[in-house]
């Protein structure tokens, strides 16, 4: 039956059935807002004990236990400061350019201080720390500060890196220092560490500079024994020879022969012209004229055996003996300056094999730390705080975003 037909049959009944569908409507809304209405307050009552227990695990356990450390187990740690620097007894000549211009930084003073701080951070300096003084124990001391104190069972590698840590090594570029802060758990633990670092970075900074004066030297030692023993081979080579020869220096023999020749060719001209002349009014046979003829002959004589001692191809010719003892006389004198070279450039090499070239310069020497500067408890309980708020508040959000995803 439609409502209009049921309208008109019956209108009572009609609007009966109609008052009571819309109580059945009215009573269900009312018991899904009900329902509703508990759940979110179910809802809010289980976020509100999620909220006090998230904030009480994150926060307040955590920070509870990090002033329990402060009071109870965290030792007093002390810093030893020292400033340093590595120094050239002679400057180069040569003006650093760029920013170290400026600032008036050598180069190579750079470069020596960072190697020094390498060397202080290496395995090296802590094996030979280690054997002067019982450094695990040092650090090994404070018992209960679980956290920085070192446990004397871990390998080398550890040990290394725990001894990085407690020697902070900083380079100033603008000023060329070197500041090292030194920390121990005992004032003179500290500062008798840092006196032994310098000590040792000391004789690392003079084996630094020595080692490249050393090889100089031991250069400069075989390339003088080389000379030496060239300019005695060429001496003892120059000996032999005038002693074969019998003669002191046949180039000034040469000289002499030749210029003897010359006088001889002279004396023959003249007696050549006398003889012209005498022939023109004496006859052939005349004593004066055969005497003459005589001397000329001797004369010519003589030119052609001194002409034949000079320029003869022979190996007794002094042309000969005088080429080769010019070879011998330069060898043996550039054998000779070469030497001289040699030995100056030794001397120079022992110099400056002995000579301080750099120093470590102490700026400031190793304090006696007065106070601990560690640990900074208000500072790092300020700095827990605020990361663990950060934490829960990072936790808060994550757990809002994943309700809102959830309804």
């Amino acid at each position: 039956m439609s409502k209009l037909s049921k309208f008109r049959k019956n209108p009572r009944l009609f609007f009966k059935d109609a008052y009571l569908k819309r109580a059945d409507k009215v009573e269900k809304l009312t018991d899904f807002a009900e329902e509703t209405r508990q759940s979110f307050i179910n809802a809010h009552e289980a976020g509100a004990w999620f909220a006090s227990k998230t904030f009480i695990a994150i926060v307040v356990i955590p920070f509870a236990l990090t002033i329990f450390y402060y009071l109870f187990f965290a030792a007093d740690r002390y810093v030893s400061e020292s400033i340093i620097s590595v120094r050239q007894a002679k400057e180069s000549s040569v003006t650093a350019g760029g920013l170290a211009a400026l600032v008036g930084i050598n180069p190579s003073s750079k470069e020596d201080m960072l190697y020094l701080k390498e060397y202080i951070h290496s395995l090296d300096m802590l094996k030979i720390l280690e054997k002067e003084i019982n450094l695990r124990e040092i650090y090994g001391k404070k018992k209960l500060d679980f956290l920085y104190r070192f446990y004397g069972f871990l390998p080398q590698e550890d040990f290394l890196e725990y001894y990085q840590n407690r020697v902070a090594i900083v380079y100033d570029d603008m000023s060329g220092l070197l500041k090292m802060n030194i920390e121990a758990f005992a004032p003179e633990d500290a500062h008798n560490l840092s006196m032994l670092i310098l000590k040792h970075s000391e004789d690392f900074v003079n084996e630094l500079s020595h080692a490249m004066s050393r090889k100089q030297f031991e250069f400069a030692e075989i390339e003088f024994k080389k000379s030496e023993e060239r300019f005695s081979k060429a001496k003892e080579a120059l000996l032999a020879f005038q002693n074969r020869y019998g003669v002191l220096d046949p180039i000034e023999h040469a000289q002499s022969r030749a210029g003897l020749v010359w006088e001889f060719e002279v004396q023959l001209a003249k007696k050549e012209a006398e003889l012209s002349a005498m022939t023109s009014y004496l006859q052939e046979s005349a004593p004066q004229v055969i005497t003459l003829k005589n001397e000329i002959a001797a004369l010519r004589a003589q030119i052609d055996k001194g002409v034949d001692g000079v320029t003869k191809k022979s190996d007794n010719a002094s042309n000969v003996l005088a080429s080769e003892y010019r070879n011998l006389a330069i060898e043996a004198s550039f054998s000779e300056e070469l030497y001289k070279l040699s030995l100056q450039a030794i001397e120079q090499a022992r110099i400056e094999s002995t000579k301080q070239i750099k120093y470590l310069s102490v700026i400031q020497q190793p304090s006696v730390p007065q106070s601990a500067k560690y640990p900074r408890e208000i500072y790092n309980l300020i700095t827990m705080l605020v990361v663990l708020f950060l934490l829960y508040g990072i936790t808060q959000l994550i757990k809002a975003t994943i309700e809102d995803h959830k309804y």
